[in-house]
Parts: structure tokens; C-alpha cells; sequence
């Protein structure tokens, strides 16, 4: 058969929305400057979907060192890979100040949180070590745990009496192949808002030979008194031995990073392919890195804004009866109950009337019946914003609950 038969759109998860609701579920266009009010279809709307956590993206003096950075070195330098012509002394001093920030001897950038974590667990196990690896991992994980060719087992989630099930079975199996453990974990799950149990982890090493991996990319700059992480949060950032987290998030950027051991970035400086074959982290993105995290580290308003946001968000909502999991971040998930045809039209009702932008999570990423609704709070938003939403949320849940959303189709809005 050609292989591109198979390739029905309408088949994939995703797909299906493809023709119909195109650039309003899917491929959405907020517009304007980043900032929790933005346009979407020409309309102003609050919008809770942008991980700007602690409100650097539009920070005067971050946008200051963006713009000057690009004016003068441009966006092509420097050209080509780290490891071949592409390195600079902004970029290692960028990395230095990253490992002392995470208090590791060493770190590394890396182009796309995303890659970075994948290729990572690619160059650090071979197929005579065991990956043991939390059952709500992020896909970025999953993905390079597909490409071990040795054994991995998965733990349910935060669970750790399944864990040490599971390093039982690596430790009889390592023991045949000489090789070694891998336990991977978050610091903070991004679809529940709820914490790696990091604490739990790092207990058990006193019983078990294993290296732990976490993906800090919600964590970094939102958790632990510095904001160095949920490591830190925890008091157990020294058990971390391989600290990765992203810029996307609380740094509002581009690139991501990776510290450790001084041995350990070394050896990953020369097999981490997703950047060995990459282009280096163009300067403007490094030099404005250095100007976030200048900011992350010494102005404690951001992060106490985002918490100051977080908390009255969290706390309005569960005191109005709303479920929100298990959340220990500013992630804040809503959990409602409804069919996917509710889902919809309680997403352009809120969108449409209530002027509210956030995401959508339904079915199979969620069980059945379960509709998830999911806000990112940030430093930029405003105590009012939060009064304006959860009035909006009262008002849906009571269509929702009234069955209006069975009995009117609002998608004539889209």
C-alpha cells in the first residue's frame, strides 16, 4: 500500500476537528501584545492559556535586552552547531549561571525543551539499563523512552510503593546485564498542576541503586523559596541528578536547559544529537536569557504576584464547589462534568459571551464525561481578572448543570 493511505486526518485523535473548527479549537489566533487581555477574532477576551507565569514576556526591561541583543547581533548569530562553530562565551556564561542558580557544578543549553528532554534520555541509557518512568509523564518523555532499546517499566502516578515495584524488577534484571536505573519524573505535571512526589523519590535511594531525571518545566521559576524549582520546594535538590527545565515557561523565551554533575554535561556536550546536529541558540535568545533570569533571581515581586494570583484564583474557585484535582501549582485545572457536545458549546459560550479565553481538554485525553478546563494564572494578571472568571465559570456551570448546552447548539458563534 502507498503509506500516505493511511494518513486520514479525520482518523487521528485531533484530526477530527481539522475542517470544522479550525482556528477556533484547533490553531487558535490570540493576537496582540502578550498580556492577559488579547484579541481573539477581533474581540477582547481575558485569556488564561499563555504559560507567561511570572509576566516577563511583555517586562519592559526584558523586551529592553530582546531588542537591543537582536539590533545588535541579529538572529543567524552565531551559525552553526555548538560543538562545531556555533559556541560563545555568552552562551557558557548563560550556562554558568544556570547551574548555580539549580546549585549543580554544570549545565548545558539546549535549543527546545522538548528535544532536549528526549535526546537526553537517548544518550544517557543503553540497552543494558532499565528506564522506570511515572505513568503521566509528559510526551516529551515518553518519546525518549521509545527510543531505549532496553527495558523500561512504568509506575503509577506519584505512587511509591509502584515504584519500588518496579525498581525491584530493574534491580533483578541490571543485575544480569550490568547495566543501570533511570527513574524519570516531573517537578510539576502540567495537565493536574500536581507535584512529583520528588520527596518520596529520593527516599528511596537509600534502598536502591537509581539515577533520577526530572522535567522541572512548570516548576522552574514558580516553586521552592528561590524559585529555583520544585527540587528546591521540596529540599531535595541535590537527589536530582539530572535537572532539566525549558525557558518556555516562567522565562518566557526560547531554548531550555540541563545541569548536573560537571562529568555529566561534559558526556552530554558530546552525544546529546538534537544538539550536536542542531544550530546553536541564536544570541538574542541567550542574552535575553541572561536578562530573565537576572530578573527571576533578584526580583521577588514575580513570583510573589504569580502566588498572590494563583492563590486567589484556586481559593475562589474551591470555595464555589469547583474541583481542581490535586493541584499544588499555579497549573489550575477545573474539572467539570459533560459530554463532548457540552464541552463545545460551553467553550464558545464562555469565549463568545463571557469574553474568557482558556483551554479545553476532552476526552481521550481526560475519561469520558469529563470536560477539563485549564488555567495558567500569571503575574500579570490582576485580582479583578480573577473575579471576572470565576463569575463567568459560575455562569456556565449553571447552564452546564441545566442542560442547556444539550438543548442549544452555540458553535453558530464560530
Amino acid at each position: 500500500m502507498d503509506i500516505f493511505d493511511k494518513l486520514d486526518i479525520s482518523k487521528t485523535p485531533l484530526g477530527r476537528f481539522a475542517d470544522d473548527d479550525n482556528g477556533y479549537f484547533m490553531f487558535p489566533k490570540l493576537e496582540g501584545e502578550i498580556a492577559p487581555r488579547m484579541k481573539f477574532r477581533g474581540r477582547e477576551v481575558l485569556t488564561w492559556s499563555l504559560n507567561n507565569y511570572l509576566g516577563l514576556a511583555n517586562h519592559p526591561e526584558v523586551r529592553k535586552a530582546d531588542a537591543e541583543a537582536a539590533k545588535e547581533w541579529g538572529m543567524a548569530y552565531p551559525m552553526g552547531a555548538r560543538i562545531m562553530s556555533g559556541n560563545t562565551t555568552y552562551h557558557e556564561e548563560l550556562e554558568r549561571q544556570l547551574a548555580e542558580f539549580e546549585q549543580k557544578e554544570d549545565a548545558m543549553l539546549l535549543n527546545y525543551g522538548y528535544q532536549g528532554v528526549s535526546s537526553i534520555i537517548d544518550a544517557v541509557v543503553d540497552r543494558k539499563d532499565v528506564i522506570v518512568y511515572d505513568a503521566e509523564s509528559h510526551a516529551c518523555i515518553i518519546d525518549g523512552v521509545r527510543l531505549h532499546l532496553g527495558k523500561r517499566f512504568i509506575f503509577p502516578h506519584n505512587d511509591m510503593e509502584g515504584l519500588e515495584k518496579q525498581l525491584q524488577r530493574a534491580t533483578n534484571i541490571t543485575r544480569e546485564t550490568g547495566g543501570g536505573i533511570l527513574v524519570i519524573s516531573e517537578g510539576v505535571f502540567g495537565m493536574s498542576g500536581n507535584l512529583g512526589d520528588l520527596k518520596g523519590i529520593a527516599e528511596l535511594k537509600k534502598k536502591y541503586n537509581f539515577r533520577l531525571l526530572v522535567d522541572d518545566a512548570h516548576g522552574f521559576g514558580t516553586m521552592g523559596e528561590t524559585g529555583a524549582g520544585t527540587g528546591e520546594h521540596f529540599g531535595v535538590q541535590n537527589e536530582i541528578d539530572i535537572y532539566i527545565s525549558t525557558f518556555a515557561k516562567s522565562m518566557a523565551g526560547i531554548g531550555a536547559f540541563v545541569a548536573a554533575d560537571k562529568d555529566v554535561i561534559k558526556y552530554l556536550r558530546y552525544n546529546v544529537r538534537s544538539q550536536i546536529f542542531a544550530k546553536s541558540l541564536p544570541m538574542p535568545m541567550v542574552i535575553g536569557g541572561m536578562k530573565r533570569l537576572e530578573l527571576l533571581k533578584n526580583d521577588k515581586s514575580l513570583k510573589d504576584n504569580l502566588w498572590k494570583v494563583v492563590n486567589a484564583l484556586q481559593s475562589g474557585l474551591r470555595e464555589k464547589g469547583y474541583n481542581l484535582g490535586t493541584t499544588q501549582s499555579p497549573v489550575t485545572p477545573v474539572f467539570l462534568n459533560g459530554t463532548e457536545i457540552e464541552a463545545g458549546n460551553l467553550i464558545v459560550d464562555i469565549r463568545e459571551k463571557y469574553n474568557i479565553f482558556c483551554s479545553i481538554v476532552i476526552f481521550p485525553i481526560v475519561p469520558r464525561g469529563t470536560i477539563l478546563l485549564r488555567l495558567i494564572p500569571t503575574a500579570a494578571h490582576t485580582l479583578k481578572d480573577v473575579e471576572d472568571t470565576i463569575a463567568a465559570f459560575d455562569a456556565v456551570r449553571d447552564k452546564l448543570k441545566s442542560g442547556k448546552y444539550r438543548e442549544e447548539n452555540v458553535f453558530d458563534y464560530i
